[in-house]
């Protein structure tokens, strides 16, 4: 009773606040289609495989998992759904899946209607998904349900005591393939036995972003065989840390791919550099060449920039916490970012193998780089040790596939 008055608390506000914002807005919107997408979408008689998403990170850690059984068992269809709409509006148009919608509010009656129209003959809930009133129907009409990449902390709401009636929620799984061993110990605390340690899917989708990277001849001509630190998805309190860095050492090349792509932003870090510059939206054949940092100031292209650099620096580690490491990591070259890294599991074994430093100041940067860059041996190795990571860590999607029966 209480799990569902939250629920309908939060689609009403959810309404209200749409009046007034573009996300709530695309969110509710969206969802008022997916009845109509399913209706139209969906084919009578083929069987359906249902992957669910809350946003993009989540859809890309399912996606290896998706593309090997779209691969392996063409006659299912797969139907893909998003809570967020940073998820869906980015994937909306993806191939990969059949059908492409959002996911209605976890409400009994929308939970039912959603299921009539979808009937999926197995569910997949990507990493911390876990609506109960889907659950629940799912386990009550029978349909094989996994939770895939998933992690579990002590801090969990279903590790405490006063929430064991909602710790039951986890019974609806069929098997759970879990990123730990941590995780398996936690879950077999509260008496779960259908657990596969498997790892995590990313390192699975990074080395297929790894193969399928776009050459670009902007960026290699930016280049020009000179040693090149990238700095993706920073911040400012990141950049006030690299950039005097970078100017006061001209036989370095700087490539900066901000988190925020806005006008105020780009005239910070612009503001801030004491070397020639050029946005990426700018550049020519020409004028890249002259210029000693570049700043990407569109999306989609940093996995693919980073094959071009010999250092990467990830930012967010002096703010909520760093972004994507192993997107990096993939090309063998050594990873630096700042304190805030022990939420993500990648982060701390980097660090254990050496392919990742932490720093916490503008002087830990400069010692630590000053190292790299002079120290072709050190260089040279902790990005073999960083690459090596993310290759012995791959794997998940198959070993997935390996236990479940399709």
């Amino acid at each position: 009773m209480i799990y569902n008055l939250v629920i309908a608390i939060y689609a009403f506000l959810a309404r209200i606040y749409a009046l007034f914002n573009k996300k709530a807005a695309l969110l509710v919107g969206g969802q008022a289609q997916t009845f109509g997408i399913l209706r139209k979408q969906v084919v009578p008689g083929k069987r359906y495989l249902w992957f669910h998403a809350a946003s993009l990170g989540e859809f890309e850690q399912g996606r290896p998992l998706m593309e090997k059984i779209r691969a392996q068992h063409p006659e299912y269809g797969i139907l893909l759904t998003f809570f967020s709409p940073s998820g869906y509006e980015v994937r909306k148009n993806y191939q990969g899946a059949d059908i492409v919608c959002y996911l209605p509010f976890d409400r009994r009656g929308l939970v039912r209607q959603f299921l009539d129209l979808a009937h999926p003959c197995m569910a997949f809930f990507i990493k911390y998904e876990f609506w109960k009133n889907y659950l629940d129907e799912l386990h009550q009409r029978g349909i094989p349900t996994y939770s895939v990449s998933s992690i579990f902390r002590e801090n969990q709401v279903f590790f405490k005591g006063y929430a064991k009636n909602y710790a039951k929620v986890l019974n609806n799984f069929t098997h759970f393939f879990v990123q730990n061993e941590k995780s398996r110990r936690l879950l077999a605390g509260i008496g779960f036995q259908n657990v596969s340690i498997v790892g995590d899917t990313r390192f699975d989708r990074v080395l297929q972003i790894r193969e399928a990277a776009k050459d670009l001849p902007l960026v290699e001509a930016f280049k020009g065989g000179q040693t090149t630190f990238i700095a993706g998805s920073s911040w400012q309190p990141d950049e006030d840390l690299f950039i005097p860095y970078f100017n006061a050492h001209p036989e370095v090349k700087l490539i900066i791919a901000p988190h925020v792509i806005g006008e105020d932003h780009l005239a910070e870090i612009i503001g801030k550099l004491k070397r020639p510059y050029v946005r990426y939206t700018q550049a020519t054949m020409e004028n890249v060449r002259e210029a000693s940092c570049l700043i990407i100031d569109c999306f989609g292209l940093l996995s693919s920039i980073y094959r071009y650099g010999e250092i990467a620096y990830i930012g967010g580690g002096f703010g909520v916490g760093i972004h994507n490491t192993v997107e990096a990591a993939v090309y063998g070259i050594p990873v630096i970012f700042g304190p805030k890294y022990q939420k993500f599991m990648e982060a701390i074994q980097l660090i254990e193998t050496k392919g990742a430093f932490s720093i916490q100041n503008e002087e830990e940067l400069r010692t630590l780089l000053d190292r790299l860059l002079t120290d072709a041996t050190f260089l040279k190795q902790s990005g073999r040790q960083a690459g090596d990571y993310v290759l012995s860590r791959s794997g998940a999607s198959d070993k997935i596939l390996g236990e479940i029966t399709l």
